[in-house]
């Protein structure tokens, strides 16, 4: 599909656009695209909700990670939006993928994604899991627990050899909220560094001959918008290096500092400074591996909605606007089911009106979901034009990591379609869920 974009409208007239995709446009009457294409268009082509994704946007920030660290592997968090479409505008930019499940692993090997540049994550990984690693031949498997080495050397078989890392958690607290902070001993990622944990089963490892451990990896958390984290965590990392080279005389060759790189969501909120990262992190790895001896290991990082989160817009349709008390509720024909961020960990986003240009006042409202839970909110006390009413539509930006990958089937409601945008075109990546659907997984009686 071939949409022309029209112009005339001036860009001031549209408000800020800092955290839209860079291909955002606006338009006469209230309306933007993105990619070349009018949002309205798509809303009424494909339906809503939809999600749309910038495929410009992705491949630009893809670039952007492969220039900022020229001399590390860059590997994208399959886990924060995949399709194979993904797998494949990843794979044309040069980028490694990290993935969390036997499913993620399947479907990129099958889009033609190379294994060997895989590496496979997880905190309880299945014995699916493990047998499709083994059988895709996946590139590193990130060892999270003591009972994964035995079970992965069984698996690999006497005559097999399969490389491996280890997840240490370095004691570093990070990230937007409790529940995505991951770096330190309070939750159920990896093994420990202070408790010995970590230093124990590399010990393990290093005497089974199935398995080649090339490297530490740690992730201290999500949406971190602050180096020194980072740097406190690499500083970590290299000391338990140094330690292992002292008591098994051997020089890793790689180490994985996860991602977890925070981007605005509303205007005038922060974001790490990708450039400020790549350069201390560096500067610290090179400078602390020459203070201990070591040579100095390979570099891996692993953005996932620094990618994708960015590139995405989801759009709702209004249903209903309800007064209750002083509030305003605007609810819309999607929910917590296509995105359960706001839910889970108090995620805030800035919904606009598009497709008719409105001179009514501002007026606080609530954007709230069709689903049967009151916490089913997806924007909280928002800015929306006073005369917003059912038929209009929402446009939500920053929409395309950790809410499709993370949708449900509450309700039965049925998840949306994903609609990549790029240069004037759309088309579906990813098509609408159906009651057909499902019917076809209830087969009992």
């Amino acid at each position: 599909m071939t949409i022309t974009v029209l112009s005339g409208v001036p860009a001031a007239s549209a408000g800020d656009l800092s955290i839209w995709p860079a291909s955002t446009a606006p338009l006469p009457h209230g309306g933007l695209a993105v990619g070349g294409v009018p949002l309205t268009d798509i809303a009424e082509r494909f339906d809503t909700p939809a999600y749309v994704l910038d495929e410009g946007e992705v491949r630009g920030r893809c670039r952007t990670y492969r220039d900022a660290f020229p001399e590390a592997d860059v590997l994208y968090a399959a886990k924060a939006f995949l399709s194979r479409a993904m797998v494949r505008w990843v794979q044309e930019e040069g980028m490694g993928l990290d993935v969390c499940s036997a499913g993620e692993l399947e479907l990129a090997v099958t889009a033609g994604f190379p294994p060997e540049r895989i590496v496979l994550h997880g905190n309880a990984k299945s014995p699916r899991d493990l047998e499709a690693a083994l059988r895709l031949g996946v590139g590193r498997i990130v060892i999270d627990s003591p009972s994964e080495i035995a079970r992965i050397a069984v698996a690999v078989g006497p005559h097999g050899r399969q490389k491996v890392m280890v997840r240490v958690v370095p004691g570093v607290s990070a990230g937007g909220h409790d529940k995505i902070r991951t770096g330190t001993d309070d939750q159920k990622f990896g093994l420990s560094l202070t408790d010995g944990g970590a230093q124990h089963a590399i010990t393990r490892i290093l005497g089974q001959p199935q398995l080649e451990l090339t490297g530490l990896h740690c992730h201290i958390g999500s949406q971190i918008s602050d180096v020194k984290p980072y740097l406190v965590a690499l500083r970590r990392m290299v000391g338990l290096m140094a330690r292992i080279r002292h008591a098994h005389g051997i020089a890793l060759p790689e180490l994985d500092m996860g991602g977890g790189h925070g981007i605005a969501y509303r205007p005038g909120e922060s974001a790490l400074d990708l450039t400020a990262l790549a350069r201390r992190l560096r500067a610290e790895l090179v400078g602390g591996c020459a203070a201990a001896r070591l040579a100095v290991p390979r570099l891996a990082v692993e953005p996932g909605r620094a990618i994708v989160g960015p590139a995405g817009v989801a759009l709702y349709r209004v249903l209903a606007v309800k007064h209750s008390g002083e509030k305003v509720f605007v609810a819309v024909d999607g929910g917590m089911s296509d995105n359960p961020r706001p839910a889970l960990y108090g995620a805030r986003y800035a919904p606009r009106l598009i497709g008719r240009h409105s001179t009514a006042g501002p007026c606080t409202a609530t954007v709230v979901g069709r689903h049967c839970e009151a916490g089913d909110i997806l924007a909280a006390d928002v800015e929306l034009p006073g005369d917003t009413r059912p038929g209009d539509l929402l446009a939500v930006p920053v929409a395309g990591a950790y809410q499709l990958s993370m949708a449900s089937g509450y309700n039965l409601v049925g998840r949306p379609a994903v609609v990549a945008v790029h240069e004037g075109t759309a088309r579906v990546l990813v098509r609408r869920e159906t009651l057909e659907d499902f019917r076809n997984r209830d087969i009992g009686i």
